[in-house]
């Protein structure tokens, strides 16, 4: 009966007025009929969201705690369950066996794909192809809800400088206008553009983290961020407000501190940024025992930091179970108040409507969809064509690259064998047997008349504990028995036996990611060693460098003929690695994130301001101005860089108009010229400086780009338009103004080779 009575409330908004305020009005209705009828004890249970346990599915209710727990109505969701038959065999508990019916919500770490995985965040941030980033986000969406799931923990909006941060690779790279462009891509990948309601192959996104997580002191990660709002505003915040006006049904609050508050407990974040600033009306949830931790950054005990929590705006919690645990307790002692639970309650119960489980309870929950729509032949042709587009090259010395078919390729390497290294960090659901290995795709992609050799050359590192620690979560490379002398010498004597040699080498998957802060950015060393004996060798050597972060890589740019950047490409990376060293694909990624010289420049990204004694385009050490002695300011690869097979050449950038009024436009005009014997893709950049501000401005910032396809010998003209609203900035009292003065406009094919042209805004 209690099943029956939901569904029937739920589809009054189907049958009697469909859309918009309607929608909203029927939702109302029904939310408040139901929390008419709710306990405190089931509207805090509500709040509680749980990680499903191995044996959740096949445990017995009367002696497992979580099932015993969703009888009771103190469960509003479970996450990291998978499979359409576990997932319904749990929601049946939750409507047939709680006192209300209410359905679970079921979430999972969809970061980028579900079983057809695809490139890492940061990868796709290198294609700049939004298309291609809402492609790859659909197709996760369409597998994972086939799978019962509905709610994924994407897309990770935080900006972050500093590459010694692991976390970097969920991210969106250095830039804020471009993270903004790919997370709205993905909001609308996951959800459709309509948040009020969802189509069965279409789930919930939850925007993470809130705040400034990528910006943890050190690189560390769950570290202290200390920043000026100024700063947060004008550098750091454009992702996640884009991903809220994309309309994301859900906020995730980030483990740091902000402003000394944790922002797990930061009403000033929670609420009045994010809801009465941005307009935010979704449920915000905390991460991974967050509520919990802030035990440890000291702010109170267990029900203090629960409260705080609450207060500030964080509705759900996550895997704590502090939520439950305390506050019927905090309520009786007036800590809380039934209005902020009813609030929160709400929040969440919007949610499961709009998801339409109170209409279907098991609408994500089909079979044959789970038989027919997961990793099939279409999806993982368009994991294998986004892979390639995410490649960056890096250096191609005498057009080393494509390979030619035929002769012999050595494959070099501890990463050219290993599967399960491929699809990259935080691919919960795929089958790691899946991949073909480097040295398989290459095979493949070949052809008979190419001989393909292989040799493992050396372990990941010589530290066998690093090694350990950089390889977990299933990604293990077993190390090889043999001595490294051993290794390497095989290594050689099959390198000097080939015509070219592919140095698969790297990061192994889990050496990037959550928890994998390193401080060292270079090629771990057993590899460099085995890199420099391949080099000596005098055989031409391609560097395919496998990495989850910017890298550090002076003396490989100064030695090897080419370097590929593959990142993680995931489940077909193989294959699109060999599209592309072969040529039957073009590169055309560019970097979404400068690759420092050595450590000690970062944080170096492109966007940074002027000191007062700024080194400007001198080369060298100069004394008393803002410079290192040892090495130069610049990085080694720019933001926005990459290589191509064929040549670009720019003709003279041209506006429309050297002034411009506040509801005036601008139209910059470009020719673009393919002045190679291949076809390509060039992504043109377009960055605006404001010379003169009430606050310091950045020495440039990207303001638009787009990827064109050019023909071998041919020309297009790009145009951008500037509008006013590409000029704006938040001042001091953080107002979010434009001021009139010059601005320089550029145009170019990375951020730092551009042409500038100048106009005013009057």
């Amino acid at each position: 009966m209690k099943r029956e009575f939901l569904c029937l409330f739920g589809m009054i908004a189907v049958l009697f007025g469909c859309t918009g305020e309607n929608r909203e009005r029927e939702m109302d209705r029904f939310i408040d009929g139901l929390m008419g009828r709710m306990t405190i004890e089931e509207k805090i249970g509500q709040l509680n969201l749980l990680a499903a346990p191995g044996d959740i599915v096949t445990g017995e209710v009367q002696n497992h705690n979580v099932l015993q727990a969703i009888v009771q109505g103190r469960v509003s969701g479970v996450f990291n369950l998978k499979g359409c038959d576990n997932i319904r065999k749990i929601q049946r508990i939750a409507v047939e066996q709680s006192r209300l019916g209410i359905p679970l919500v079921f979430g999972m770490d969809v970061i980028h794909g579900y079983e057809t995985t695809f490139p890492i965040p940061l990868a796709l941030t290198a294609t700049w192809d939004t298309a291609a980033v809402r492609q790859a986000a659909r197709i996760a969406a369409r597998e994972a809800t086939a799978d019962g799931i509905c709610w994924t923990f994407s897309p990770m909006a935080d900006l972050s400088r500093d590459p010694r941060w692991g976390r970097v690779a969920e991210g969106i790279g250095e830039d804020p206008w471009l993270g903004a462009e790919m997370v709205r891509a993905m909001v609308y990948g996951y959800q459709g553009e309509d948040p009020s309601s969802f189509a069965t192959d279409e789930m919930m996104a939850c925007v993470k983290h809130f705040a400034l997580y990528g910006a943890s002191e050190a690189g560390r990660d769950y570290n202290t961020v200390d920043m000026s709002r100024v700063r947060m505003f004008n550098e750091y915040f454009l992702p996640y407000q884009a991903a809220v006006e994309a309309g994301a049904g859900s906020v995730m609050a980030s483990f740091n501190e902000v402003d000394g508050v944790p922002a797990t407990a930061n009403r000033w974040l929670l609420t009045d940024v994010l809801r009465d600033r941005w307009g935010f009306d979704g449920f915000v949830v905390s991460d991974y025992t967050g509520v919990l931790e802030m035990v440890a950054h000291g702010i109170g005990d267990l029900s203090e930091v629960s409260a705080r929590a609450l207060q500030a705006g964080n509705d759900m919690d996550m895997t704590s179970r502090a939520y439950v645990d305390t506050f019927v307790e905090s309520l009786e002692k007036g800590r809380i108040s039934e209005e902020e639970i009813d609030r929160a309650c709400r929040r969440v119960l919007e949610a499961k409507y709009r998801l339409g489980l109170f209409e279907d309870p098991y609408r994500y929950c089909d079979p044959e969809r789970e038989k027919t729509e997961i990793f099939t032949p279409q999806n993982r042709a368009a994991a294998r064509k986004i892979a390639a587009e995410s490649f960056v090259l890096l250096k191609n010395e005498n057009d080393l690259l494509p390979l030619r078919r035929g002769g012999t390729i050595a494959v070099v390497g501890p990463l050219a064998a290993s599967r399960e290294n491929m699809p990259g960090t935080w691919s919960v659901a795929t089958d790691l047997k899946a991949p073909s290995t480097l040295v398989e795709g290459l095979r493949t992609v070949a052809g008979a008349e190419t001989r393909i050799v292989y040799a493992r050359g050396s372990n990941i590192c010589h530290d066998e504990v690093l090694e350990r620690n950089a390889t977990v979560s299933g990604r293990a490379i077993p190390r090889d028995g043999r001595t490294d002398r051993e290794m390497l010498d095989e290594a050689v004597r099959v390198a000097r036996s080939a015509d070219v040699v592919v140095a698969a080498l790297g990061e192994p998957s889990e050496m990037s990611g959550e928890s994998s802060s390193r401080t060292d950015l270079g090629i771990p060393d057993a590899q460099r060693e085995l890199l420099e004996a391949l080099v000596a060798t005098g055989k031409p050597v391609v560097l395919v460098l496998f990495a989850g972060r910017p890298m550090t890589l002076t003396w490989e740019d100064a030695h090897v003929p080419a370097i590929l950047n593959v990142w993680f490409g995931g489940t077909e990376a193989a294959e699109a690695i060999a599209d592309v060293l072969f040529g039957d694909v073009v590169p055309s990624g560019k970097l979404p994130s400068s690759f420092p010289r050595n450590v000690g420049q970062i944080p170096v990204f492109y966007n940074h301001k002027n000191t007062g004694r700024p080194l400007g385009d001198r080369t060298g050490f100069v004394k008393y101005r803002s410079n290192y002695l040892d090495v130069a300011n610049t990085p080694l690869y720019p933001f926005g860089y990459g290589l191509s097979y064929t040549s670009f050449e720019y003709g003279d950038m041209a506006l429309s108009s050297d002034r411009m009024g506040e509801n005036g436009s601008i139209e910059v005009t470009v020719k673009v010229s393919n002045t190679g014997t291949r076809d390509g893709v060039e992504v043109v950049q377009l960055y605006i400086r404001d010379r003169v501000g009430s606050i310091t401005r950045p020495v440039k910032e990207l303001k638009g780009f787009q990827r064109v396809s050019i023909p071998a010998g041919e020309s297009v003209d790009v145009s951008f338009t500037i509008t006013p609203e590409m000029l704006r900035f938040y001042n001091s009292e953080l107002e979010y103004v434009v001021e009139p003065g010059e601005f320089d406009v550029m145009v170019g094919t990375n951020s730092d080779r551009v042409q500038s042209a100048r106009f005013v805004f009057e």
